[in-house]
């Protein structure tokens, strides 16, 4: 027997933060990956930690000549957004380089959240 796939009105209701990464190195996505779960776990714990459910979505690369800028969009489970952006700020390095993470905005879907802040921001950089 097939399994039905559960209705939208029964799964968990997510929320999508698009947020901005500065670092002196270029970060791969498994890296930019491990400092959110180490920064959120350092601040919140493994049991706060889990009821996130983080997911990175989408990711943007830009290199300048003292910097790498990265845009990109994490889903976090709704009511935790606020905990999640406390933690995405309190990180400030990585492998001995330092990085700044700067919250862009909360969106209901992945498109609003990339037409409202980032695709504004690519514009605006060339």
């Amino acid at each position: 027997m097939k399994m039905k796939i559960l209705p939208p009105t029964l799964r968990n209701p997510r929320r999508y933060i698009a947020f901005e990464l500065i670092s002196e190195k270029e970060l791969g996505r498994d890296e930019i990956i491990s400092v959110i779960w180490e920064s959120c776990l350092r601040l919140h714990g493994e049991c706060e930690t889990s009821n996130f459910r983080l997911w990175l979505m989408k990711l943007w690369s830009f290199d300048f000549p003292d910097a790498v800028m990265t845009l990109g969009v994490l889903q976090c489970q709704r009511g935790y957004e606020g905990k999640v952006m406390a933690a995405l700020t309190s990180a400030h390095h990585h492998g001995g380089k330092r990085l700044a993470f700067h919250v862009l905005g909360i969106s209901g879907t992945i498109r609003s959240a990339t037409q409202k802040f980032i695709k504004p921001l690519d514009k605006d950089k060339y």
